[in-house]
């Protein structure tokens, strides 16, 4: 097959430095796909004159070429070339199963992730009081008694760094003194989640008194997502007693399936059993209706309640009482995967890596090239010449009708960027140096190579010209 040649340029060639002409010539055999539709003329270039779209084979803005994982497949020649290139190609293999190994674990983590991922844990519970007596008259400090009550808390074998605030588990923290002590007004101590609340380690409230006062403490847990206590019949039917609305939701259908008591015919209604009759009120209803009739059967969560003895007896030993009880944590390996998700330095690694890789790849394929052109010249150098000049000449002919084809136009350019002057229909060499001459020479053929009058040897001599 005849060598294909690039397309002329329609650049100004006084802005080029070319170099040798065997460079150039190679860069003429690789042939470059682009799209002219939208080529400007340069200044100096005939208009094109109303031709067809796409009829230019010239561009000022090369297409960059978008790079898939088949650019980095070596060729079967070159694997034939070089049969160490195997290892290479076992490489990109596994590369690319690895790829799919991770884009596939990926999407998991991206589905799991969008669930509550909780562990239960153990949290202790320390309440504790001190008491201080009234002083007599003449000591300093207050001459009144009192007690002071702290409610703090820890995770029990938490494996996390960073200690969690004790009031973060809770959503509000009620405590009931004894009403007749302290008066209807004055017997409840409440602390309720706000917006802009600020995290404690623990909770103290401190009253006058010198006698033993018996409290109550509400705990109220914040769960994430908030959990819900299902209606006593309904919780006995699905065996769910407090869940997440999702759960519950999932706990329903499941019931309803197992039971069949989907309509076979009209999908969206389902045929209410005795149970649900009771429960719902209704012998059918539609699937949208059931989040609506549901939410009048779901209530706030049962708070924690512990019953303790402030002791004001200094003779007391046990002021201090701990109690566990179960809270659901954020599961560690949910900040693991969302840092995986989240970074890019990895992804920057191996773009640059692959990069580097297609770049080496069109590297090996331009000395391919390289070694395929020069092996046939040294082969046979006549024969070579005279048919890559031969197809030159096919190719000018092609690109005569494009909008850059006039030859009056190219040749102006040529001796303006080759440093030779045209008067008539010779040129003269300014300079006496073969250095600038360029592969366009043999490009534009035997016409070119007439007007400096040396026709075929003219051409070899420029094709041999370091």
């Amino acid at each position: 097959m005849d060598p294909q040649p690039q397309p002329w340029p329609c650049t100004d060639p006084q802005q080029s430095h070319p170099g040798s002409s065997v460079q150039r010539l190679l860069q003429l055999w690789q042939p470059r796909g682009r799209d002219h539709s939208q080529c400007p003329a340069p200044s100096g270039c005939p208009p094109c004159g109303g031709r067809s779209r796409g009829s230019c084979n010239f561009s000022l803005f090369p297409r960059v070429k978008r790079r898939k994982m088949a650019d980095k497949v070596l060729p079967q020649r070159i694997r034939e070339l070089v049969p160490e290139s195997q290892a290479y190609m076992d490489l990109l293999a596994f590369e690319r199963k690895l790829d799919q190994t991770i884009a596939r674990k990926r999407m998991e983590i991206q589905e799991a992730i969008k669930k509550p991922l909780t562990q239960k844990r153990k949290l202790r519970i320390y309440i504790s009081n001190t008491f201080t007596p009234a002083k007599e008259e003449g000591e300093g400090g207050e001459r009144v008694a009192s007690w002071e009550l702290r409610v703090e808390g820890k995770l029990l074998e938490d494996p996390s760094k960073q200690k969690r605030k004790f009031s973060s588990f809770f959503k509000s923290l009620v405590i009931e003194l004894d009403k007749e002590l302290y008066g209807p007004d004055n017997h409840l101590v409440e602390w309720h989640r706000m917006p802009t609340t600020q995290e404690t380690d623990g909770f103290q409230v401190k009253r006058p008194g010198d006698v033993n006062v018996k409290c109550t403490l509400l705990l109220m847990l914040d769960h994430q997502p908030p959990q819900y206590r299902l209606d006593p019949r309904l919780a006995r039917l699905l065996g769910v007693h407090t869940q997440t609305r999702a759960s519950i939701m999932q706990a329903l259908w499941l019931y309803i399936k197992h039971n069949k008591l989907q309509d076979s015919h009209e999908k969206e209604f389902i045929n209410c059993n005795r149970y649900f009759r009771q429960i719902f009120n209704c012998v059918r209803m539609r699937f949208s209706e059931i989040p609506m009739k549901l939410a009048g059967l779901l209530q706030h969560p049962d708070p924690i309640i512990i019953n303790h003895t402030i002791s004001v007896d200094p003779n007391d030993q046990k002021k201090t009482a701990c109690y566990d009880i179960d809270v659901e944590v954020d599961d560690p390996l949910k900040a693991q995967m969302s840092n995986f998700l989240a970074s890019t330095t990895n992804q920057q690694e191996i773009a640059s890596l692959d990069a580097k890789i297609h770049e080496t790849i069109e590297s090996i394929n331009q000395l391919k090239t390289q070694r395929d052109f020069m092996l046939s010249f040294s082969n046979n150098p006549q024969d070579f010449i005279q048919e890559w000049i031969k197809s030159q000449r096919r190719d000018l002919k092609v690109t005569g009708n494009n909008c850059c084809g006039s030859l009056g136009w190219i040749l102006g350019k040529v001796s303006s960027w080759e440093g030779f002057s045209s008067t008539g229909t010779a040129a003269q060499v300014e300079s006496p140096s073969w250095e600038g001459f360029t592969a366009v020479h043999v490009a534009l053929g035997d016409r070119v190579g007439a007007e400096r009058g040396g026709g075929v040897g003219l051409r070899v001599q420029a094709l041999l010209q370091p």
